[in-house]
Formats: structure tokens, sequence, C-alpha cells
């Protein structure tokens, strides 16, 4: 066999390979009862659509590298991800099924809900098994939590999109707000009526609410000194009060998939 001939093979093997994988993923985070189908005007980008109807719908336990805007360049797989979530709607003739979250709206009023194809199978599994997005869990909306991590994972172990070149950055390089994986020491756990408070270098602190450190069930415990990733959106305080006794940045977490030790 020729080389080109070899390489188109490799090739076609590769995508029924990821094809195989997010087939499987979905399969995992599969629904049975009936949903009632919405039609979609337009895919917004990885993680977000827009109804016929107005409503906007924010897709649960996924977040998609951002697209390009104000001025700045799309990050990396942004394109991919709206691409393909356009062609998984498409496939099932602009139409998907919803299954709204225990919380129903976030704070920009878009419907947080995880989206299905006409066979009953997840959509944000399918893109977070490709590598087309960053598996998040957020307190209450967690009944899928366990199966889209385990949908990341096999796109993570093979190094599919995002996670052919991982977005980690040491908590010393936290230079902006926004979502980010975060991998550091951890200097000091407190606690107080907000809840743990786990200080990492670089002036980052990792919160999580008094009402979600019960969920962790004793994960927190000896974390002092130890290594760990975090993932989840960072604040930054300054101009909030007084910093000198507080970590500049800010990361909530509400759910213990978002926080892993390190070996």
């Amino acid at each position: 066999m020729r080389f080109s001939e070899l390489k188109k093979a490799s090739l076609v093997g590769a995508f029924f390979v990821s094809v195989f994988f997010s087939l499987q993923a979905a399969a995992l985070c599969s629904v049975s009862e009936p949903l009632s189908r919405v039609k979609v005007a337009a895919v917004i980008d990885g993680d977000t659509l827009r109804l016929v109807d107005g409503r906007s719908v924010r897709l649960i336990g996924l977040n998609a590298t951002e697209m390009g805007r104000n001025g700045h360049s799309a990050e990396p797989f942004a394109e991919a991800a709206r691409n393909r979530l356009q062609s998984l709607v498409s496939a099932n003739d602009g139409y998907v099924a919803l299954r709204p979250g225990q919380q129903s709206k976030d704070h920009y009023g878009r419907v947080l809900a995880h989206a299905f194809d006409e066979h009953g199978e997840n959509l944000e599994a399918l893109m977070l098994a490709e590598g087309l997005g960053f598996f998040v869990a957020i307190a209450p909306n967690l009944s899928l939590a366990e199966c889209h991590q385990a949908a990341e994972r096999q796109a993570r172990s093979a190094g599919r999109g995002v996670w052919r070149r991982p977005p980690i950055i040491a908590a010393e390089r936290v230079l902006r707000g926004g979502f980010a994986i975060v991998r550091a020491r951890v200097e000091r756990v407190d606690t107080n009526r907000g809840g743990v408070w786990l200080e990492l270098g670089g002036s980052l602190a990792v919160q999580i609410p008094r009402e979600a450190v019960a969920a962790f069930d004793g994960a927190l415990v000896g974390l002092a000194g130890k290594h760990i990733e975090v993932r989840g959106w960072i604040i930054d305080r300054k101009g909030r009060g007084d910093l000198s006794r507080r970590a500049r940045w800010l990361l909530k977490i509400s759910h213990p998939s978002m926080l892993a030790p390190l070996l």
C-alpha cells in the first residue's frame, strides 16, 4: 500500500474510532422517557442554541471554547464545536428534545437543559467524547454529571480536540477571569461561614460554598500541601473591597468532579 493510501486509511480509521466512542458516550447518557421536541432557529456556539420561540438554551454539563467576539479571535476548536453541534441538530431536521435542569434558568435568563436527538442520545455527551468542550458540573444540575465526566475522559485519554494541547495553567499564571483548568499546590485550607476555602499559589482561592460541602464527602480532608487540578470560572475580585487579606482571583465549585487530587 502506498503512503498516501496508508495515510488515507489511517484517517478513515481514526474517524470511525472517534464516532464509535462518541456513540458509546451518548449511550451512557441516553434518555428513555418521552420529551417534547423543539425547533432550533440557530446554533450560537458549541454549547448554546436559540429556539424559534426566541428562547436561548445553554446546554448543561458542557463548556465549549469561546467564539471570536469584539475583536478577539476564536479560541481553539470553538468553530469546530459550533459546526459539530449544528450538524447534530441538522441531522434531526432542526429539532432537539430538551430536559430542563433542576435549576431551569441561569442569571442571563437562558434555559438550562440537556439536549437529545430523536434516538434519545445526549448531544453534550457526543460533544465531550469528541473533545469539543470541557465537562462541567454545577449544582443542582447534576443528573448526567457522572456520564458526562466519563465521556470527557474518553476524549482526554485519546488526546482528541481540546485535549490535543490541554489548556491547563498553573495558579501563578492566572491573569484573567473566565473558564480555566488550574493545577496548583494547596497552601492552606480554611473554613468559615462561607464554606471551605482552598488557598492556592498566585493569589488564587477556591471556594466550596457551605451548602455544597457535604457533597464532597471527605474529599477535602488532608488537601493542605497536596497538588490538585481544579476547573471552573475564575472571578476577578479586584475593586470589590479590600484585597489585603483576600486572594484576588476566586474560583467557586459546587461538585467534587470539578476537583481532582494529583498523584
